[in-house]
């Protein structure tokens, strides 16, 4: 019989002290950014048609998914293996919601130049 001995080595990793609040600006940016986008088209589009309604859904959708990152990362604070899991399950939901609104968004468009 062999034995063999695995060598473990732990190595530290620290990450930068710019990360943290790089992550959490962009991801607010990303947030606020895309609730305007919704709340400029929803409020634009009896002006410019369905193909405005379209965009601003798929505002929506990538709003629901940062919204998703918000509760992974509260999921690891409460260290709620269920919540993680189940948001991950359906991660790129939204994103793929939100591109068939924007695909929609175009084939509505009516008047091209």
């Amino acid at each position: 019989m062999f034995i063999i001995a695995v060598l473990q080595v732990e190595t530290n990793f620290r990450e930068p002290g710019y990360f943290a609040p790089a992550i959490l600006g962009l991801l607010a940016l990303g947030a606020i950014t895309w609730l305007v986008a919704a709340v400029l088209g929803f409020a634009r589009a009896r002006a410019f048609g369905p193909s405005a309604r379209w965009f601003s859904f798929a505002s929506v959708c990538m709003l629901l998914f940062h919204l998703q990152f918000i509760g992974w990362g509260f999921g690891f604070l409460i260290k709620d293996n269920n919540l993680i899991f189940t948001l991950l399950t359906f991660f790129n939901f939204f994103v793929i919601l939100g591109a068939i609104c924007t695909i929609m968004g175009f084939i509505r468009m009516t008047n091209p130049r």
